[in-house]
């Protein structure tokens, strides 16, 4: 296959499979696309975004691992820009249904028929800006409804019919028995309306996989800018360090670091981080793993370490039980440090942008101990005001220390710092792929614990309200319904919600539970909150 190099010119923008091993070590040969060439030792090199594949994948090909027979030119429609940031080519597709626009700079032609032709043809393009369809939030809870309670039942084997916005005063309470029962079914006499209102009024319910449970999407309230058909979509795209996609071209979709040494690790960055120009053809990029400072030779590194102090970050140490320490930086006061750690998880987290103004911003720095001094192991960031309830802004765990029960402590360790605030708190959106499966995680062992701990009074089942299950946690209502409903315990029975907790989700939790070691232990924290609303303690 790379033969057919030598014949066919690649350019930027084609596509075509690639060669790779997928995680059994087996080929396959996904769809790619080539975002950039370059030759090394009279070689040519491709480097290739895999086509729905997550952007860490990314990788530098060799011409043998393309398979030409399928290749794919770019359309003149080519939505990957160039390097100066413009379209290759004017955008003249005529499959897709297109408003007459005609471009500012179009100068009258009038020499003959055909430039009247061409001028028609031009009117007849796509506009600059390409229309991007507004975000929807996700949805919102009713607020008229959290005060009620209600009784925990077995598994709903049928989806119960639509209710009016009058039936929707209870809101989900819980019962924990572990057995499934069959629902006595509702009386046939009662009469429920079918159609009330518009479809915000309604409440929607969605069948799973499994046809004896059913999720409720409960309505949101009326100045909520939800879609009409009530089922939650993409998450806001608000927040102060998200990332802004419209000003993505081809240097930061590419991965500019080789190889990261940090201490006794060696990482391999996933996505571009904006380290200085002249550090990124290094095969090595070498970090201080006390004050994170990057250095480009291992000789400046060792010179570097007889004048660095820190054996920790700087700051203030908050928590410490074991080897686990955390460690509070103010954004203000150690900027460098700050700034630093920002260079260094941009490698790893793509959803956000990176600022070099950190002033609005607290970082919180988990560490292991041992004899040669505290080595970074993750690390949240948060804002010091958040109009927006936000507990974290970025957060991260080393690839190192991944997949060890690391993150879920980050995660478990910002929440503490919220029940100490008095305050609810939620993660800056959009989550991370890592990211999302780790909250969710979270959320459901934390409610589940809650639930299954639960005791019934007078011999009645348990009961518990939303409210309640937030101010105990510290979750935000929103994330608390949603695991909820991603867990499909809400089911709804007799004029009120009801939350079911079968044998499987139980045994489940326990399972999971066994495997969760690591956890905070609040008489280890010594936090005292402040009042960034007064300017003067930034």
């Amino acid at each position: 296959m790379a033969d057919n190099c030598s014949s066919v010119e690649i350019v930027e923008g084609c596509r075509l499979p690639v060669l790779r091993k997928n995680q059994e070590h087996e080929d396959e040969w996904p769809l790619a696309e080539i975002l950039s060439l370059k030759e090394v030792s009279g070689r040519k090199l491709f480097y290739v975004h895999y086509i729905d594949f997550n952007k860490r994948l990314d990788e530098w090909v060799t011409a043998d691992r393309l398979d030409m027979k399928k290749l794919q030119f770019p359309k003149k429609e080519a939505k990957t820009p160039t390097k100066n940031g413009l379209s290759g080519s004017r955008p003249s597709s005529p499959e897709r249904p297109e408003r007459e626009v005609v471009p500012v700079s179009e100068k009258k032609d009038t020499n003959n028929d055909t430039s009247l032709q061409k001028k028609q043809k031009r009117k007849e393009v796509v506009p600059l800006v390409t229309p991007v369809p507004p975000a929807t939030p996700v949805p919102a809870l009713p607020s008229s409804t959290e005060t009620s309670q209600a009784a925990v039942f077995p598994v709903v084997r049928e989806p119960p019919p639509f209710k009016a916005r009058e039936d929707l005063e209870p809101i989900p309470t819980v019962t924990t028995n572990g057995t499934a029962r069959r629902l006595i079914p509702p009386q046939p006499g009662r009469k429920r309306k079918a159609n009330c209102g518009g479809p915000d009024e309604m409440i929607k319910v969605l069948q799973y996989n499994k046809p004896q449970s059913a999720a409720v999407f409960l309505p949101p309230p009326e100045d909520s800018q939800d879609s009409s058909d009530g089922i939650p979509t993409a998450p806001r795209m608000t927040g102060s360090l998200v990332s802004d996609r419209s000003h993505d071209d081809i240097i930061t979709r590419m991965k500019n670091i080789e190889c990261i040494e940090l201490g006794r690790h060696r990482l391999k960055p996933w996505y571009f981080s904006p380290y200085p120009q002249e550090l990124t053809t290094l095969p090595i990029l070498y970090l201080c793993e006390f004050c994170l400072k990057y250095l480009k030779s291992l000789k400046c590194l060792q010179r570097h370490l007889t004048k660095c102090n820190l054996r920790h970050p700087p700051g203030n140490e908050i928590y410490r039980k074991g080897t686990i320490s955390f460690f509070e930086i103010d954004g203000r006061k150690n900027k460098n440090y700050s700034q630093n750690l920002c260079l260094l998880a941009k490698c790893f987290l793509d959803h956000k942008t990176l600022y070099y103004d950190t002033d609005p911003f607290l970082f919180y720095v988990m560490t292991e101990y041992d004899s040669k001094g505290f080595h970074i192991v993750g690390y949240f960031s948060k804002e010091k005001e958040s109009t927006e309830d936000y507990n974290v802004a970025c957060i991260l765990t080393l690839p190192p220390y991944q997949r060890r029960g690391y993150g879920k402590l980050l995660i478990e360790f910002s929440y503490e710092l919220s029940k100490v605030e008095g305050k609810t708190g939620t993660p800056e959106k959009p989550l991370s792929d890592l990211g999302l499966l780790s909250y969710r995680s979270y959320w459901s062992q934390t409610i589940l614990e809650i639930l299954m701990d639960l005791k019934p009074d007078n011999g009645e089942r348990p009961q518990i309200t939303i409210n309640e299950i937030s101010e105990i946690t510290s979750v935000k209502k929103e994330d608390v319904i949603s695991t909820l409903q991603y867990l499909n315990l809400i089911n709804y029975y007799k004029g009120q919600y009801i939350l079911t907790l079968s044998e499987e989700i139980v045994d489940g939790h326990e399972k999971a539970m066994q495997k969760r070691h690591l956890r905070i232990d609040p008489k280890c924290l010594h936090f005292t909150p402040k009042d960034w609303s007064k300017r003067g303690k930034w």
